[in-house]
């Protein structure tokens, strides 16, 4: 499929009216696992271009150019609210949650396994062990407040286990700060980066607004202290991004990204009303794509090959179980910390590292961490804590279901 080959429809002729932006919701009990995962990852998706617009409006002094904006900007909206309404009322901002965090294991592992760039898979394996980790914590306050097991949410797809300690996971901002690709990238790191940048910055956002309306405190704390790893999740994703591209280079990405995303999810999805979704989506996402070449072409006089060379999609993205990968990376690389552009095992890290003087700051005693307390609480309660898995943890250390383990990942 080469988007650039389809005829979509001009943006100014594709809005959508109110019956059709407010569509029918999934059923959360019904509803696949991965279709949740899908809708979670396009609202995020949406929710970058929108975002990206915004901010090469109010950088561009060309009130044309911004006019041009504006108008795709008003569709991507409709889009996003259309996706964000398929969210049925009846799930809580819990239940949602557990689908964050699915997807953010079962994408990033997913995207590890099919990516060339060993930088790039040395980024995505770190964070992967972390969200890993916030999905048990959540599934464990899901349980411990609502009797929700969360392996029903998840369809017995992922695991849920203890990943890299959330305590372990705050580190100083500077160790955020990654190598950028380069114009010679293959493609498919060009698409992953984006897209991996979009979702967790989307699961950010949400933490961010979430955890002021979550109605007990440890959950409130939960999710500040878990939105603030996601923050360093999105520096970490966003400084892999190539720097050298124009705004208008960029816009041209993000609709390409746009466009293949939604054939993936089109070609993935199966749930009926929903894969119509979709299929619409990307029809719009293709006349995007094409007033992006006409902007390129008109403002910095460039042909659009010369950003994408060969619009041919590479391998579509689609959405599984990565239980043995996640172990894999789990048994190899649960002690590793980040050191500016690279990883170190923690117990390597000297002292005084700039590491150990965050957690000091952030951390300065384990009563205070709610990703601890939670688990902590879950034991008190319970007797041991709740976990999925199919076999026993494949780290000795992350095996005792009766103390949550605050030392792995803090040398």
């Amino acid at each position: 499929m080469d988007p650039f080959k389809e005829k979509g429809p001009q943006p100014k002729d594709a809005y959508m009216d109110w019956k059709t932006i407010a569509g029918k919701p999934y059923d959360k009990h019904e509803v696949d696992p991965y279709t949740r995962t899908r809708v979670i990852l396009m609202n995020g998706t949406e929710y970058e271009a929108v975002w990206f617009s915004h901010q090469f409006f109010r950088n561009c002094e060309n009130n044309d150019l911004r006019r041009e904006l504006a108008i795709v900007r008003r569709a991507e909206q409709q889009q996003q609210k259309r996706i964000a309404a398929l969210k049925p009322a009846d799930e809580t901002l819990l239940e949602h949650t557990i689908g964050y965090e699915q997807l953010a294991v079962d994408l990033t592992a997913r995207l590890a396994q099919c990516e060339p760039d060993q930088h790039v898979v040395e980024a995505l394996n770190f964070a992967l062990l972390e969200d890993f980790d916030h999905l048990y914590r959540y599934a464990d306050l899901l349980e411990m407040e609502h009797g929700v097991l969360a392996e029903h949410l998840v369809g017995c797809y992922t695991e849920i286990m203890p990943g890299r300690p959330t305590i372990a996971e705050h580190r100083f901002p500077a160790d955020d700060v990654k190598k950028a690709i380069t114009r010679s990238a293959d493609p498919i790191t060009k698409l992953h980066v984006s897209i991996i940048t979009a979702a967790e910055q989307q699961t950010m956002n949400y933490y961010m607004t979430t955890g002021a309306f979550y109605p007990t405190d440890i959950g409130r704390k939960l999710y500040t202290e878990i939105g603030m790893i996601e923050e360093q999740h999105v520096s970490q994703y966003g400084s892999l991004i190539e720097t050298s591209c124009t705004p208008l280079e960029n816009l041209l990405m993000h609709e390409y990204t746009e466009c293949y995303l939604y054939y993936s999810m089109y070609q993935d999805e199966t749930c009926p009303h929903i894969k119509k979704v979709w299929e619409h989506h990307f029809e719009m996402e293709t006349g995007h794509l094409r007033n992006a070449v006409k902007l390129l072409e008109k403002y910095e006089k460039k042909d659009r090959q010369q950003v994408i060379p060969d619009g041919t999609f590479p391998t579509l993205l689609t959405l599984g179980p990565n239980k043995e990968y996640v172990r894999d990376v789990l048994n190899r690389t649960v002690g590793l910390t980040a050191k500016r552009e690279g990883y170190i095992d923690a117990s390597s890290v000297p002292e005084n590292a700039e590491f150990f003087q965050y957690q000091k700051a952030v951390n300065p005693s384990v009563a205070q961490v709610a990703s601890h307390n939670v688990i902590k609480q879950y034991i008190s309660e319970k007797g041991q804590d709740y976990r999925y898995e199919e076999a026993p943890h494949p780290v000795q250390a992350l095996r005792n279901r009766k103390k949550d383990n605050t030392s792995v990942g803090l040398g």
